[in-house]
């Protein structure tokens, strides 16, 4: 009898503590600055959602009417203005910078993550000189990948040239974003791995890396994106010839042969219906990343 009476105590006690909690928090919800920050979190939402809802219905509203067969001719004129050559370079840009970045990215932050002792000096400078090259503009690294790639190397104007300017600029994001989907592993799969015999090397790669997989591949959607859209930086590396150009020659990406039409003032039509078919590909890409991160966490499963 003293044992049902100490437990039907026990949960009377955890009964009480539950409705005390709740209590607390209707108080907290009812209170007038909760109230105002509810309201202002939603209404941030809205407007972030409005304001892209917007964007996407005026360059669909604009784009959409001017697009023609023309503009996908194999080579560019001043007639039809194609934008395949564009496309073509961008696909050929993205894929030399993700070779050039990827690789060392993921590299320094496994070793940040899973080698170097935590808070040791080559640690914090590496965050320190990571954080600080996130935020310097475009336009520094496009004069930076003109004077040494271009002038220094004797590059010229070209893609390789333009890619590796857009390397450094995707690097530390691809550092961030990979140490950050390391960090979310939990330590009981490295130590259930170590209890079963394996080594450093295997478990990383092994366990580690296939678990922050879905991490992983987000930031290199984004490091994608940001190719995508660049125009500042390649403006002075990779330059505005409109044709399909090899690694060693210049061309013109999408986003950069979209702006040397608007700038120019005399092809604003076409300058519409190329921000349609660019974000049409930024969409694609974004969803086929969706698409492989869930079968990625879905195989995992």
């Amino acid at each position: 009898m003293n044992a049902s009476i100490s437990l039907r105590g026990g949960g009377m006690r955890k009964t009480l503590t539950c409705i005390t909690k709740c209590i607390r928090l209707w108080g907290y919800r009812k209170h007038i600055g909760s109230r105002m920050l509810g309201l202002c979190v939603h209404a941030a939402a809205a407007l972030t959602v409005t304001v892209l809802g917007f964007l996407v219905v005026y360059i669909m509203v604009r784009g959409i009417p001017n697009l023609r067969p023309s503009l996908f001719a194999w080579e560019y004129t001043s007639d039809n203005q194609s934008m395949l050559p564009a496309m073509i370079n961008t696909c050929t840009m993205t894929v030399i910078s993700l070779l050039l970045a990827v690789p060392f990215g993921v590299g320094a932050a496994i070793y940040l993550q899973e080698y170097a002792r935590r808070g040791s000096a080559i640690t914090k400078v590496t965050q320190i000189t990571t954080q600080t090259l996130s935020g310097i503009p475009s336009i520094v690294y496009g004069l930076f990948g003109m004077l040494m790639f271009g002038g220094a190397l004797g590059m010229g104007y070209s893609l390789i040239s333009g890619a590796l300017t857009l390397a450094m600029m995707i690097l530390p994001l691809i550092m961030r974003t990979t140490q950050e989907a390391l960090s979310s592993v939990p330590d009981l799969y490295r130590e259930g791995s170590y209890g079963l015999g394996a080594g450093k090397l295997r478990t990383v790669f092994s366990v580690v890396l296939p678990s922050a997989a879905p991490g992983i591949l987000s930031g290199v959607i984004l490091a994608i994106g940001r190719i995508a859209g660049e125009t500042a930086a390649l403006m002075y590396t990779s330059g505005t010839v409109a044709k399909i150009a090899g690694p060693g020659d210049s061309g013109a990406t999408l986003a950069l042969h979209m702006y040397k039409q608007a700038s120019e003032g005399l092809y604003l039509n076409e300058a519409y219906a190329t921000s349609v078919v660019l974000l049409a590909v930024v969409l694609a890409i974004n969803f086929c990343a969706d698409r492989a991160a869930k079968l990625i966490t879905k195989g995992r499963g």
